[in-house]
């Protein structure tokens, strides 16, 4: 619920852009992550090494998402840990300012509850998965995970049913003993929580400490002073879609004297009954001087308590709300490790007491709802806090902190994408704002200055004008929506009742809007907007006015409709509005067609614009409270529906995908467990591809999947995605671009590859999959990009050939594994092969030694025509040929296509002037070599001095040609500030002016190349003068010396 921190400015990418265009081809060997399987996958329908090299691709942004757990080496003062809620493990070893993930392919969970380091050995590290801060979308974890390695491996180590995990705590002197608090499942009772114990470093774990199946621990302390005294606080916490259970009669602050072998629970002074969440801390300084947040009901009792006998008795110190408010979320509190009059708590605010906790200042950090603090214990003002932006690294006590914007962890709830070119991506993230990013990188500005918002708050779903992308929708709290139009910067409220959802009971709000509110732009109604509370509200006024055009489409229980929270503390903010139409959809052939589903099960069609619904949610396939979480209308047939179905909130783990080719009449459950997705994979998106029906994908809690047979059988697609919770798929210009909770938005460009794959194609010698079409722009990423597949390695003595050739059949850029440059050079491996071509023709020769540049860039060859073109890739005699197009930037309608082809016309001559030029220098050099070496050579033999005299005065000659076309005195980049320019820096200047943009050429360039063809005539004529000279005259020396040796143009 904040605004992001100032954004950093970064160099402009327009060099980054030009380095991506001069690439040229290049072959990709993806190192790729396959999950690993003891037995065959009956239920791949494709042979996974076909899909092996297939690779998502991070879009962004690089914004910090909430992060509940955090670490630092004390030996390593620059080393840091977090762990995001959605995004996994990352360490930074220069103090914040970057971050390596390094839980990518091996955790399979993104959220992370707990990090310890052992003080002993800062090689190892515990990792507890499941974040104990349990927001409306929090995720359980999968148990617990070990590094020996600093991070580098990870091994699974058990309490895979711990669910959150709020505290690891190391023994200070050996590693293999540690103690864990498990919360437990945040959706139900389950008996595996409470306080762990693993004396064999994580081998076998003993539940030494259980209040219950329902009362878990959320934090755990040692004593500095003495290992064997451990604290920890019990906390019953449990989620429904509704509400939060908050506390109960079995929590409290209990204490082991003996290695937690047997526990006694502390309760002289400190609040009893119905208690709230519990954070604890020991004075490092002062191991008898303990603080606790207490949450309890009354506030006559709810504070922060402190103890001077090591918990014996306790005295309320501070009853400040600053420091309990929504205490079920933070109530972290931490001692300082050289001042035992200093404590810090970690709430909406990060704060400090330096009198033993009566009185707090707040110390800023860059984003506010934190979680947690770890200080250097040699030096406390070497800190780490994590919060709802990320984690943030302080070296001066907080007076200044790292930024948030390099941790690429955002937490989105769904995704929207536009017909803009490159189109671009919309979502609300969670503790920040709504955020809009391009699919692929314009050029011209840094990364964060292609971000905008979009209108709403984090909790935003976003919806864009079909007619005008300028034009955004976006809802936010309490069922409020905006339009924003970024042409005019102007964002206006057109809420459709405004009143608050937060502290209100359900029932007695007019409009139940859920916190990630739906809202649709109609594709086929012009300025037609819908978006939904318990009802359907439209509006063709932008807004001005709304109308309900529908029943109330919820099951409306009367008793999940009071104040969410208690019995310790309401937490009435939205997100656990219910009752709510939580997803609409437009049919795409069909105006006035929309499908809903709400949050509490019911799925309704209208066909008629909303005058008349029908109910037609399936009986027996799905759970009576379960969410609708994604309808995917078919573009393949009307009536044709998919729907993703989660019901985890209420304890149920099940993935559910639905199906209906007749508008609902009938359905087919495509998840049973068994048929490809597991069991505990519970669904969040479905996606059918836009070009091949039956193609699907499924984002799940734990992965993606792909279905080749309309659901029939799924398949892990998982390649290189980090394991994080898959919040929303759309199928979109040959993309699947996909939002997650936890690492923003990815896409997987390489669809086409899936529309084609068969299984016999990885019997083949060589095949060669379609490419499909690209563009000719200067957007970062567009290029040609083509697959195929070997079932053996090349012959060691077969040449590997791939050529691109034009509409009439020429070739026009050719590699080869014979290549004599890396830009020319391929080769071909067994399985995969994943290439590219950067839409260029063949460049300029090269003489050795000078790499042509313009701006500081190596001169690509001329950009090619938008046109038809094919690959053919050769291997010894087997042969494969496609077809794919380039198209013209859809945005330069002001460019022809005559113009495109004037440009190459041009640069294509420019090119062959230019590797003219340089064969004559390879030519000088050579001929210059072998008469200085001639004569070195008869003079050892003892013939006359003049054959030297005259090598020497001939190579004058030679080299004064040779300065008129390069400068070589110019070695390194600037140095051509020093030096004059010749023919080849000023022809490179032209050349480089003709091809940097998408034009005909202009008369400058024109008049420019003019020029410098007369400047070349001259230069020819003299190198032909030279030449001749030079061999005439040293030949006949040589014969006249008898001297048995010829020179010639090599």
């Amino acid at each position: 619920m904040f605004s992001p921190a100032k954004m950093r400015k970064f160099l402009s990418s327009q060099q980054k852009n030009m380095r991506n265009i001069f690439v040229g081809m290049v072959l990709l060997i993806h190192a790729t992550f396959t999950i690993a399987q003891t037995t065959k996958d009956v239920n791949a329908i494709i042979q996974p090494e076909l899909l092996a090299d297939l690779k998502y691709r991070h879009v962004g942004p690089s914004r910090g998402g909430r992060a509940t757990a955090i670490a630092g080496v004390r030996q390593e003062p620059f080393t840091f840990y977090f762990g995001s809620t959605g995004g996994g493990i990352w360490r930074s070893t220069d103090a914040g300012n970057t971050w390596d993930n390094l839980s990518d392919g091996q955790i399979k969970c993104g959220s992370i509850g707990a990090i310890a380091v052992a003080p002993s050995d800062p090689s190892v590290i515990y990792v507890g998965t499941g974040s104990a801060c349990p927001r409306g979308n929090t995720s359980a974890g999968v148990g617990v995970y070990k590094s020996t390695d600093k991070g580098k491996n990870w091994e699974f180590i058990g309490l895979p049913k711990s669910g959150m995990i709020g505290k690891i705590e190391v023994h200070p002197q050996n590693p293999d003993v540690a103690y864990l608090a498990a919360l437990g499942n945040p959706f139900g009772p389950n008996p595996e929580r409470g306080v762990y114990r693993t004396t064999d470093g994580g081998k076998k774990w003993d539940l030494v400490h259980n209040a219950g199946d329902s009362t878990g621990c959320v934090d755990l302390v040692l004593d500095p002073s003495n290992p064997r005294i451990l604290y920890a606080a019990m906390w019953r916490a449990e989620r429904k879609p509704w509400t939060l259970h908050d506390g109960g009669k079995k929590g409290g602050i209990v204490k082991s004297t003996d290695g937690g072998t047997t526990w006694k629970k502390l309760e002289g002074g400190l609040p009893t009954g119905l208690l709230g969440r519990i954070g604890i801390t020991v004075s490092p300084v002062n191991p008898n001087r303990l603080w606790a947040i207490v949450i309890t009901p009354d506030d006559a009792t709810s504070g922060l308590y402190r103890s001077e006998d090591a918990g014996e008795n306790w005295a309320r110190v501070s009853r400040d709300h600053n420091l309990q408010q929504r205490g079920w979320y933070y109530s972290h509190v931490t001692a300082d490790p050289k001042n035992e009059h200093a404590v810090y708590i970690n709430n909406v605010d990060f704060l400090k007491s330096i009198d033993g906790g009566k009185n707090f200042e707040e110390i800023r950090v860059p984003h506010g709802d934190c979680h947690g603090i770890w200080l250097n214990p040699d030096n406390p003002n070497i800190m780490i806090n994590c919060n709802d932006g990320g984690a943030t690294v302080s070296l001066n006590g907080g007076k200044t902190w790292t930024d948030q914007h390099n941790q690429p962890t955002s937490e989105f709830y769904r995704v929207t994408v536009d017909e803009q070119f490159p189109y671009r991506l919309y979502a609300g993230q969670q503790d920040n704002s709504t955020i809009s990013i391009p699919s692929r990188d314009p050029g011209g500005l840094s990364d964060t200055e292609h971000w905008h918002e979009a209108g709403g708050s984090e909790c935003a779903d976003v919806a864009v004008s079909p007619s005008d992308p300028n034009i955004l929708w976006a809802t936010a709290y309490s069922g409020e929506i905006t339009i924003m139009n970024r042409a005019t910067g102007s964002v206006r409220q057109v809420t459709a009742y405004p009143h608050y959802t937060e502290g209100t009971e359900m029932r007695d709000l007019k409009y139940r809007f859920q916190w990630n509110a739906p809202v649709l732009a109609s594709k086929l109604q012009a300025n037609t907007i819908y978006y939904c509370s318990n009802y359907v509200h439209r509006s063709t006024d932008n807004g001005q006015t709304w109308q309900i055009i529908s029943p109330d489409l919820t099951r409306k229980m009367d008793q999940y409709l009071g104040m969410p929270g208690g019995p310790i503390q309401h937490d009435a903010t939205g997100v656990e509005v219910y009752s709510t139409a939580f997803v609409i959809e437009e049919a795409p052939q069909t105006a006035g067609e929309l499908w809903v589903g709400s949050d509490d099960g019911r799925i309704h069609l209208t066909r008629d614009g909303g005058n008349t619904w029908a109910e037609i949610t399936p009986k027996g396939l799905i759970p009576f409270e379960c969410t609708i979480n994604k309808i995917e209308l078919s573009v393949h047939a009307p009536g044709r529906a998919f729907f993703a179905v989660q019901n985890y909130r209420n304890n149920d783990f099940k993935p559910y995908i639905l199906r209906t080719n007749d508008y609902g009449r009938t359905w087919q459950l495509l998840t049973d467990g068994k048929n490809g997705i597991p069991s505990g994979h519970f669904t969040r998106a479905i996606a059918e591809d836009s070009n091949k029906k039956g193609l699907l994908f499924v984002g799940t809690e734990y992965g993606m999947y792909v279905s080749f047979d309309d659901g029939t059988h799924w398949q892990s697609l998982q390649l290189n995605l980090p394991y994080t919770p898959i919040t929303d798929l759309e199928s979109h210009q040959g993309d699947l671009a996909m939002s997650t909770q936890g690492r923003g938005f990815w896409l997987l460009e390489d669809v086409n590859v899936l529309e084609q794959v068969q299984n016999e194609q990885a019997k083949a010698k060589l095949h060669l999959f379609k490419p499909r079409d690209t563009y000719r722009t200067n957007v970062s990423g567009y290029r040609a990009v083509f697959h195929a597949y070997l079932a053996e390695a090349p012959a060691k003595d077969a040449e590997c050939k791939v050529e691109i050739l034009n509409a009439s059949g020429k070739v026009v850029r050719t590699y080869s594994s014979n290549g004599e440059d890396r830009r020319s050079k391929i080769g071909l491996k067994k399985g995969w092969n994943t290439l590219s071509w950067d839409l260029s023709h063949d460049g300029p020769i090269n003489a050795e030694k000078l790499v042509l540049m313009e701006m500081g860039v190596p001169i690509m060859g001329p950009p090619a025509a938008p046109g038809d073109y094919q690959v053919r890739i050769t291997m010894g005699k087997e042969s494969k040929i496609q077809s794919f197009k380039v198209l013209p930037d859809p945005r330069w309608k002001d460019v022809k296509l005559e113009d495109y082809e004037a440009q190459e016309k041009l640069a294509l001559e420019m090119r062959d002037l230019i590797s003219d030029s340089q064969r004559k220098v390879k030519n000088l050099r050579s001929l210059r070599q072998q008469i200085e070496d001639a004569a070195g050579l008869a003079v050892k033999a003892g013939h006359p001095t003049r054959i030297k005299d005259l090598a020497t005065e001939l190579a004058k000659g030679l080299t004064a040609v040779e300065d008129e076309i390069v400068q070589n005195q110019a070695e390194a980049g600037q140095d051509n500030f020093n030096y004059p320019r010749r023919f080849i820096n000023r022809m490179a200047r032209i050349y480089g002016v003709l091809i940097w943009d998408h034009h005909r050429p202009t008369g400058g360039v024109i008049e420019a190349y003019a020029d410098m063809q007369k400047v070349y005539e001259g230069i020819k004529t003299r190198y032909d003068v030279a030449v001749k000279n030079t061999l005439d005259q040293f030949n006949k020396v040589l014969e006249e010396e008898k001297v048995a040796r010829v020179i010639d143009l090599k």
